[in-house]
């Protein structure tokens, strides 16, 4: 039974890694070990359940945010993932979004950032850490509001909720 790919042309399968249906690793990735073949097959699977369970859905597109790296549409679009060579036990995903203003950008990179990090039974890692590629025009702001997160939770050992970035909160 197919979860992530479906017949035909416009997705990938779920078990093929198609380096040119991917975006490549940006620079949050540089330095780092760059999951490919079956490790990234292996970690975007746990994704595809986790994501799932949380329901972390691109609305745009109407699935589930993980079938956006096996969408042949959008071959520059999804994520990348890295094992960090700095700290043992913590993954890198670098979100690049289909478009350089998305608007959904924000809420798409801090849903998979509380879904990995709220789940971390579901995987091998102690910390996923997330950032937005440096195409998107908010990088900065986005990358920002997600290292506050991932302060809060280093701090607090628990993910932060919905109000975590309100003024004030943060």
């Amino acid at each position: 039974m197919k979860r992530l790919g479906s017949t035909g042309d416009t997705f990938d399968d779920e078990d093929a890694f198609v380096p040119d249906h991917l975006p490549a690793p940006g620079s949050f990735l540089d330095g780092h070990d760059v999951l490919t073949d079956e490790d990234h097959v292996a970690f975007h699977e746990e994704t595809w359940e986790v994501f799932e369970e949380r329901g972390v859905y691109d609305v745009t597109f109407g699935y589930n945010l993980a079938k956006l790296n096996l969408d042949t549409r959008h071959p520059e679009a999804g994520f990348r993932y890295a094992e960090s060579t700095d700290e043992s036990g913590v993954l890198l995903a670098e979100f690049t979004p289909t478009t350089e203003f998305c608007p959904a950008g924000n809420s798409l990179a801090i849903g998979a950032f509380r879904a990995w990090n709220g789940l971390t039974d579901r995987h091998d890692y102690d910390l996923v850490r997330v950032r937005v590629a440096q195409m998107h025009n908010e990088s900065e702001s986005l990358n920002a509001d997600l290292q506050r997160l991932e302060d809060q939770l280093e701090a607090t050992g628990e993910v932060p909720g919905p109000d975590a970035l309100q003024e004030g909160s943060a």
